[in-house]
């Protein structure tokens, strides 16, 4: 799907015309909680590559410990995130937003712990050192403002990287993650 045009049915918190490959990686969010941060991440499988099954095998625990060796170290975990965005823009839902998904683990946002329960976890196909392209940001901020336009708790909500609420056990999306870009990507998503 192309960022144009994102829209979250209220109903489902699926986001129209997005990949669909739902994981069973994911629960309801507390009572009361509403999404208020969304969190960035990095993601490439096997570490460095891009493209192929291996991130949706891994969010539907299906990853084939044999099919790399740096697989048997992940394949075991039951993790996901509400989203994937490719190198190329396209966009990957895995985790209705009305859920929570399992995506930042052990987590501190501005004192409140386990992010999970009022965040939305993005995944950008890419690494730390490796420079995200045109697209992604393009997607991101289409797909934030998408978010903001779904829910007022997320219409002035922060967005950090995994590293901002994991330092120290985390490190993306990385140094080669460009928030200034994706800053004027996201000024350029807003309504006219």
């Amino acid at each position: 799907m192309t960022p144009a045009g994102f829209a979250i049915d209220p109903a489902t918190g699926l986001l129209a015309g997005a990949r669909q490959v739902l994981s069973p990686n994911h629960d309801e969010r507390p009572a009361g909680v509403v999404p208020d941060l969304v969190v960035v991440h990095g993601i490439s499988l096997p570490p460095g590559e891009f493209g192929g099954p291996w991130i949706d095998a891994l969010f539907t625990n299906a990853l084939d410990p044999a099919a790399h060796p740096a697989f048997a170290e992940v394949a075991g975990l039951r993790v996901s995130a509400h989203f994937l965005v490719r190198r190329d823009g396209a966009v990957t839902q895995y985790v209705p937003v009305t859920h929570r998904a399992w995506h930042a683990g052990q987590s501190n946002h501005c004192g409140r712990e386990r992010c999970n329960d009022f965040s939305v976890g993005i995944e950008l196909e890419g690494a730390d050192d490796v420079p995200y392209t045109p697209a992604q940001y393009a997607a991101l901020a289409e797909l934030v403002a998408a978010l903001r336009r779904w829910a007022p708790s997320l219409a002035a909500a922060p967005v950090v990287g995994h590293s901002d609420v994991a330092p120290g056990r985390k490190t993306d999306p990385g140094p080669a993650f460009d928030w200034g870009a994706f800053a004027r990507s996201l000024e350029a998503a807003r309504p006219a």
